[in-house]
């Protein structure tokens, strides 16, 4: 991850295409609350009521703890103020919600934010050890979603295979990432090398292979330099996850006329937000999730005994989250006298910036 000359540009060059995902999402989305049962989503909806502010105070933990663990991917030399990086934090989290493929857009953003208080360097480098972070968590808890999932409900075959394979695929990713730290691997501007390397490939990766390196090597200098964060951290990450998990405890527990006992419901919770986790990294293309994630829910929900509109209820009122801290994230843009597509600017300024001094 890099704030480069072409980040933003690549956003709008893959508008379409974000276009495209965004409508086909729709169209899924429609079919399921269609299949689920409009009236009984309502029904639910309604019977959530006020849990709905709960939900919400549980989810303002999550931005709130992924922002304190950048903070510490800081060297020592710089220090970037909780309050500022909250701010950058929601408002790149809003750009990338409202703007197709808007990841490509988000992090260069947050750098962009606060180079007025830390170098754009270090912004940089910060965000790239915090993701690297939270890829790994997001691998541990996968993991261990998929074995309690395994362990305690019955499956149909097919997803038991299904579960199986995820849990080889989250190992040997676990081992990769083992042996790259261990022997300083640098993968990304490998791959780019070779892909610059072939005619039509030169055109694509231009000079970001060289950025690239340079991420990578600040990345394992802060892992020599900071070995002691390395389980703070990924605590802070963890309880990222956790927050995700009492987030959806709650929903359900407000929601549903009978829930499950507290300890059933919670295990429920603990799988479903893996899911969701699945559901993020393999569609993140897809604005909002809008669709899959209602797909991938109520499929799990029913698997599970909570019925398949509960599923499609929890990722819409999911979706209301978003929306909400998309809006804090916005006001806070006009805030300082931007817009949407004035901050963009500013993240291209700072690409820019980023590219000339070969970052």
């Amino acid at each position: 991850m890099s704030v480069q000359s072409g980040g933003l540009g690549s956003a709008r060059r893959f508008a379409p295409a974000g276009v495209v995902f965004a409508a086909l999402g729709l169209v899924l989305f429609g079919y399921f609350v269609w299949k689920a049962g409009p009236e009984k989503i309502w029904e639910q909806i309604a019977t959530l009521g006020l849990g709905f502010l709960a939900v919400l105070l549980i989810s303002a933990a999550r931005p709130a703890i992924r922002t304190l663990a950048w903070t510490r991917c800081f060297d020592s030399a710089h220090t970037l103020r909780f309050g500022a990086a909250i701010r950058a934090y929601l408002i790149g989290d809003s750009l990338g919600n409202l703007m197709p493929l808007g990841i490509v857009v988000s992090e260069p953003a947050k750098a962009a934010l606060v180079r007025d208080r830390v170098p754009l360097a270090a912004a940089i480098s910060a965000l790239a050890v915090e993701n690297l972070f939270y890829m790994l968590s997001v691998a541990l808890f996968i993991f261990a979603g998929t074995a309690a999932m395994l362990l305690s409900f019955p499956l149909p075959r097919q997803l038991r295979v299904a579960a199986f394979g995820t849990l080889g695929v989250v190992v040997l990713v676990l081992f990769v990432a083992f042996v790259a730290v261990r022997r300083k691997w640098r993968p990304l501007s490998r791959l780019l090398a070779f892909v610059g390397g072939i005619s039509w490939g030169r055109r694509v990766v231009g000079g970001h292979g060289a950025r690239v390196g340079a991420i990578e090597d600040r990345v394992y200098g802060f892992y020599e330099r900071h070995g002691a964060r390395f389980l703070p951290i990924l605590a802070l990450e963890g309880c990222f996850h956790l927050a995700g998990v009492a987030e959806v405890f709650v929903t359900l527990h407000f929601m549903l006329d009978q829930p499950p006992a507290p300890l059933q419901l919670a295990l429920a919770a603990f799988v479903l937000e893996s899911v969701n986790r699945v559901i993020n990294v393999a569609f993140k293309f897809v604005p909002m999730r809008v669709g899959v994630d209602e797909a991938g829910s109520g499929m799990f929900t029913k698997v599970l005994g909570l019925g398949t509109t509960a599923g499609v209820t929890l990722a819409i009122v999911r979706k209301a989250r978003i929306v909400v801290w998309t809006g804090v994230g916005v006001a806070l843009l006009v805030r300082r006298g931007l817009s949407v597509r004035g901050a963009a600017e500013e993240a291209r300024a700072a690409a820019r910036d980023a590219a000339a001094a070969r970052l």
